[in-house]
This record gives C-alpha cells, structure tokens and sequence, in this order.
C-alpha cells in the first residue's frame, strides 16, 4: 500500500470513529440537557451563599435558614414521588426508577427530620423561590408525562455533586461536612439509561423543564 492510499484510508477510519463518536454524543440527552444549562450551574456556584459557604464566613442563620427551606422541599417532592411510585405501572423502566426514588427520598427524609428534630414541615413557610420549585414540580407532576418527572429531578441531584465538588474547602471549615454529604453522588446510576431510552436529544420540552428546574435551584441558593 502506498503511502497515498494509507493515508486516504487513515482519514476515512477517523471519519468513521468521528461520526460514531458524534452518533453517541446524538443519544445523549443525559449530558446534552446539562451542557444547555451549564451557565446556569457556574452563575449558581458564583452566587454569595456558595461563595461565602466555600470561604468559611457564611453567618450560621443563613445556612439555618437554608437547611429548613430544603427540609420543606424534600418532603413536598417526596409526597410527590410516593403519588408516583404508585400511579405509574407502565413503562416497567419508569415503574421502577418512581418506586426507587421514592425509596430513597423517603429514607433521606426521615433521617433529615430526625436529624433536626422536625416532626414535618407544616410550620414551615416557604419562601417564594422554594414554593416556587414546588409549584413548578406539581405542575409537571399534573400536566405532563411521567418521563418529564424525572427530567424535573435531574438538575438538583447533578447540581450539588458538581458544586460540592467545584468549592474548595479545608476540613476546619465548617460547611466541609455540606461538601462531604453531596460530593460523591451518581446521579447517572438512576437517570442516564431510562433518559436516553425514553427521550429524543432533540427533546425540546425536556430541555425547557430541565432548565427551568436549574434555574430555581439557581434562585434557592440566590435566596438563601
């Protein structure tokens, strides 16, 4: 083989892997939907709480504060999950991922309000940014396919990994235990395959809603 014809057919494999490549970046909603809304994640992590979190000087009431609006979240999306995790029989894949998710959220649950010796959340009044996010869960919950559920829990499972592992932070620091907590999740375990065998890249709603969701996660830390 000369030297033309081997490179004529070294251009026509990269090519081919090239287009394979592009192939199965097409099929990937799970990591299309969070590069669309990739700024979203940077203008959060660059916000005053994260910040001051990350710097160690963030005032005690503030994250108390914090603590308790996502104590009011977690449980209003664990109700949802459990309506759910009941409703929804068909298809199996989305059966299964509603009765996990429930699975897990209710055990956070019960822990958390343990923790902070919460009996519920009744009390709590949200503030316009939480009730906001809860609202517009209800809303998907009551309006759309069950898929788009999913697609409206994504952004908080992905978000916190990705922040607490941007922020750096020395063990003396007192929010060190919030990066240990959230640093070491795999949201791609649970919503990576059901995304990509249910949804079409090209998804457009699902992009809508993901970035709706990142936006008022964006707007709960912006708040806090």
């Amino acid at each position: 083989m000369d030297s033309a014809t081997l490179f004529a057919f070294c251009l026509i494999c990269i090519s081919s892997v090239a287009g394979h490549n592009d192939k199965q970046q097409e099929k990937d909603i799970y990591k299309s939907l969070w590069i669309s809304s990739l700024d979203l994640a940077y203008k959060t992590l660059y916000l005053d709480f994260v910040q001051r979190m990350e710097a160690g000087d963030l005032p005690a009431e503030r994250y108390v504060n914090f603590t308790i609006q996502d104590a009011y979240y977690l449980v209003k999306v664990t109700d949802m999950l459990q309506n759910l995790s009941t409703s929804v029989q068909k298809p199996a894949a989305l059966s299964r991922f509603f009765r996990g998710r429930y699975k897990s959220y209710s055990s956070f649950r019960d822990y958390f309000l343990n923790v902070y010796f919460l009996k519920g959340v009744s009390d709590i009044i949200p503030t316009p940014a939480i009730k906001k996010y809860v609202s517009d869960y209800e809303t998907v919950m009551n309006t759309k396919e069950p898929i788009y559920f999913a697609v409206s829990l994504l952004p908080c499972s992905r978000l916190w990994v990705w922040l607490a592992n941007k922020v750096e932070m020395k063990q003396s620091n007192a929010y060190d235990a919030w990066k240990k907590d959230n640093k070491d999740g795999h949201p791609e375990k649970h919503y990576k395959k059901l995304l990509n065998k249910y949804l079409n890249v090209t998804d457009k709603e699902a992009y809508r809603i993901f970035r709706m969701q990142m936006q008022n996660e964006h707007d709960f830390f912006a708040s806090s």
